[in-house]
């Protein structure tokens, strides 16, 4: 009669095959399946260390197919070939002692076109990439009906956010590297290579150059993904992604319009875009490491405030979509 027989005899009647050679035993089996059930499939999540890998790379397929990111790497990789174009029209029709600043700066070195292109993007055309992955992470998963699917998975609050910032800042590092790499070829193509002139007037070599363009590509880089924290964040508080989208860019307006007014100068060094710019410090001889830190350990505090209040948000919702 049911419930009169013992389990481990019921499993022992049921099971037909023999036990796999080192396989666990029927009643370890059930304690497994015990363990799991109550869990809600946590211990099944344990097992499965590289789990959080693969829903990364899964997410990152996403993005990086997806045809309107693609098309947002595709202007960022415009941009400085338009701006280098007109550099050197410009330069082909003044002559050497009416250039201006930029253009001769450019127009003497190719490596120059980089750090310019980032001056023109850093502070509009690159946050709204940024924005656009970063503020659909959440809301557009809940504005489609799909988030509460990807939590059944289990996928579990903390991991999946984890993994939805992560994404964005592996978008904004390709971002980065798009504008840097199409600036420099651009340059190459336009503009004579050799020694290149700093700010400071000290002439460095282009080897040297070039590895202070991967420094400025690591620092506006992570200038992109403490803006990607931010978009994050408002992600989590709408279903609608175009809301935290938009809510982003205002925010990054309403800062520019802050550090415009000369009252309220005590308050620029504390605001993101006043730090996007900080990549200048390797056009200096030697470097301007202390700016560097300053920009960088305020990145880290947009990022550290702002995920802690999109993981206070998204852990503690209730997922309705």
């Amino acid at each position: 009669m049911p419930g009169l027989v013992p389990v481990t005899e019921t499993l022992r009647t049921v099971e037909r095959r023999p036990p796999e050679p080192g396989g666990p035993a029927a009643g370890e089996e059930h304690e497994d399946l015990i363990r799991v059930t109550a869990g809600g499939g946590a211990a099944a999540g344990r097992r499965r260390p590289g789990a959080f890998w693969r829903l990364l790379a899964s997410e990152l397929g996403l993005t990086f197919r997806r045809p309107r990111n693609m098309a947002l790497l595709a202007v960022l990789g415009v941009v400085p070939i338009v701006l280098g174009v007109g550099l050197r029209l410009a330069a082909g029709t003044t002559g050497d002692g009416e250039m201006g600043g930029i253009i001769q700066d450019v127009a003497g070195n190719s490596l120059m076109l980089t750090f310019l292109s980032f001056s023109f993007l850093v502070l509009l055309l690159m946050p709204v990439a940024v924005s656009v992955v970063a503020g659909d992470s959440i809301a557009g998963e809940a504005g489609g009906g799909t988030l509460r699917y990807l939590l059944a998975a289990p996928a579990g609050r903390t991991r999946l956010l984890a993994v939805k910032y992560l994404n964005a800042v592996v978008f904004a590092y390709a971002a980065t590297v798009v504008v840097a790499v199409s600036a420099l070829l651009t340059g190459l193509a336009l503009f004579p290579g050799g020694s290149v002139t700093l700010l400071s007037g000290t002439t460095i070599t282009m080897g040297e150059g070039l590895l202070r363009i991967l420094i400025a590509i690591g620092y506006v880089g992570a200038g992109m993904a403490a803006l990607a924290a931010v978009a994050l964040a408002l992600s989590t508080f709408t279903e609608v992604a175009i809301g935290a989208i938009a809510g982003t860019m205002v925010l990054l307006i309403v800062c520019q319009v802050l550090r415009a007014v000369p009252d309220l100068a005590p308050i620029t060094p504390y605001l993101l875009p006043t730090r996007f710019t900080g990549f200048d410090a390797v056009l200096r001889t030697p470097i301007d490491l202390g700016a560097l830190r300053d920009g960088l350990l305020s990145f880290a505090a947009y990022i550290a405030l702002f995920g802690s209040i999109a993981w206070a948000r998204f852990t503690g919702k209730d997922i309705t979509s």
